[in-house]
């Protein structure tokens, strides 16, 4: 007979842990580090605005659940990167969580969205942007703290991806009421979150038997005062029949933090009212 666990409520407690979060001053990546520090973990403030990381980390602190340290991080620079795992391990000696969730999203000029948004004009710059934040970023990222990770024996990585890097963006629901579409969404968005699931699978398998988890995340749309007519649409299109709020994603990863999960790896968790069932 299988040996029973039970799995009570210490298992989710990340006490005295050191999260590393990326792009920690985003709607999701601040829910993420709150999330973590409530649970019990040490948390390191990592954003491209050291200003807004700075904030972050003093309201953290000011918790006094845990710990927390401000960076600034650009992650498609690799000697940034180096320099995030050289301050968090001076700080705390060590690094049990990564939290990947620096990333953009296209920006047009008011005047050409439409045009720049579509897939027959969209540039090569704007492509490589994507790629070089959503993916890049998450490469060197779990190169480098994974790295330290195996060599600790332990850790869990988690990325973040997107409902749109498993199925294609529905772009009918950027219409508006009048029926013109002004924005697409792109094709450098979905391709960037599609290669952050099969990183995330290959570092799972790379570092298995070194004690290093991997996992993505991949939300659905998150409302952010967006116009009605959209989030109606978006609605419409989702079985549980709204947009998502911010804090309702960050419990996942808490979750995939935490010892609970500890035979999760690999894994893709859907945080999306149901988007991808369909």
């Amino acid at each position: 007979m299988a040996k029973q666990v039970y799995v009570g409520n210490d298992k989710f407690a990340l006490d005295g842990r050191v999260a590393v979060v990326t792009g920690a001053c985003g709607l999701l990546g601040r829910q993420f580090s709150l999330a973590l520090l409530e649970a019990g973990a040490h948390v390191v403030v990592a954003d491209v605005n050291e200003e807004l990381a700075n904030a972050l980390a003093n309201e953290l602190r000011a918790r006094g659940r845990g710990d927390a340290v401000a960076t600034r991080l650009n992650v498609t620079d690799p000697a940034s990167v180096e320099e995030l795992r050289h301050i968090t391990l001076q700080r705390f000696d060590h690094i049990d969580i990564l939290l990947n969730s620096a990333a953009v999203n296209d920006k047009f000029s008011d005047d050409q969205t439409v045009e720049q948004s579509q897939f027959e004009n969209y540039s090569l710059e704007h492509w490589r942007q994507q790629l070089d934040v959503n993916l890049t970023g998450s490469f060197l990222t779990c190169q480098s703290l994974g790295a330290e990770m195996a060599r600790q024996g332990r850790g869990s990585i988690i990325n973040i991806g997107s409902t749109y890097g498993l199925v294609a963006p529905v772009q009918d629901i950027y219409r508006r009421p009048d029926g013109t579409q002004m924005f697409f969404k792109s094709a450098g968005y979905a391709a960037s979150k599609g290669g952050v699931v099969m990183l995330s699978r290959f570092v799972a398998t790379y570092w298995a038997k070194q004690g290093v988890r991997c996992n993505v995340i991949c939300p659905g749309g998150v409302a952010q005062n967006q116009d009605a007519h959209f989030v109606q649409q978006y609605s419409d299109r989702t079985p549980m029949g709204r947009m998502a709020e911010p804090a309702e994603i960050a419990g996942a990863a808490v979750f995939l933090a935490s010892d609970a999960a500890s035979y999760v790896t690999g894994s893709v968790f859907s945080v999306d009212g149901g988007w991808t069932a369909w």
